[in-house]
């Protein structure tokens, strides 16, 4: 398995993302203005202020030439992984639903906090179990998932919120205590807390490994991975 981490201007955490991805395939960096995605098998869209979040966050990253390609390879069936502000850009982009608004505290928050598994049958929860509780960092400022009441209705029937806050721990006011939230397809996850930063036992916590072995059985499985 061969992932990408995409670098824009103001990324902060794709060196985090490669080192964890590397735990689990071979993994390079993509750089934003680069519209080729060098055959990698997974695309990672990592935490940081891309494009110093001016104008809206994630709304000037979504138009990098590498998003074109990350469009085509995720409407293809290609994992596509959106973590924290990655899952901003995933929003801005059309690829995930929903947007992601100031935190009710407005304020930057960093913390770990705890999340369940929703839904274990998406490419990046498949090798946990339904309700399984999984201990990560958040570390945000915009991070509060919005969506009309319709639109959430229409997202848990479809168990497109695959990860939840557990009770007690959402930090940010998500709408529907929603932590991570997928596409129809369940091939592209965004999520607010770092798996990437819980996949070392140094850090306390390796259940952020979890969602990158999901991904690598996917692959693995050939399961509709665009050549």
């Amino acid at each position: 398995m061969k992932l990408g981490v995409v670098r824009f201007p103001g990324s902060c955490d794709e060196v985090d993302a490669l080192l964890a991805c590397r735990r689990f395939g071979e993994a390079e960096i993509l750089w934003h203005r680069d519209r080729d995605l060098h055959g990698v098998d997974v695309v990672v869209l990592p935490g940081g202020f891309s494009y110093g979040d001016y104008l809206r966050v994630g709304a000037i990253a979504r138009f990098s030439p590498v998003m074109e390609a990350v469009t085509e390879f995720a409407r293809a069936g290609g994992p596509v992984l959106g973590i924290c502000n990655g899952f901003q850009v995933l929003c801005e982009a059309g690829l995930l639903p929903g947007a992601l608004l100031p935190n009710t505290g407005l304020r930057f928050l960093c913390r770990q906090v705890e999340v369940g598994v929703a839904n274990p049958a998406t490419a990046f929860t498949r090798a946990c179990a339904r309700g399984e509780r999984l201990s990560l960092p958040v570390k945000h400022g915009a991070g509060r998932f919005h969506a009309s009441e319709a639109e959430l209705d229409e997202l848990e029937a479809a168990g497109q919120i695959a990860l939840r806050y557990a009770a007690g721990h959402n930090p940010n006011g998500s709408a529907r205590d929603a932590a991570g939230v997928t596409n129809a397809a369940g091939n592209v996850l965004g999520l607010m807390p770092h798996p990437e930063h819980a996949t070392d036992p140094l850090t306390g916590s390796v259940d952020g490994g979890k969602l990158f072995e999901s991904v690598a059985q996917h692959v693995t499985e050939g399961a509709a991975v665009p050549a």
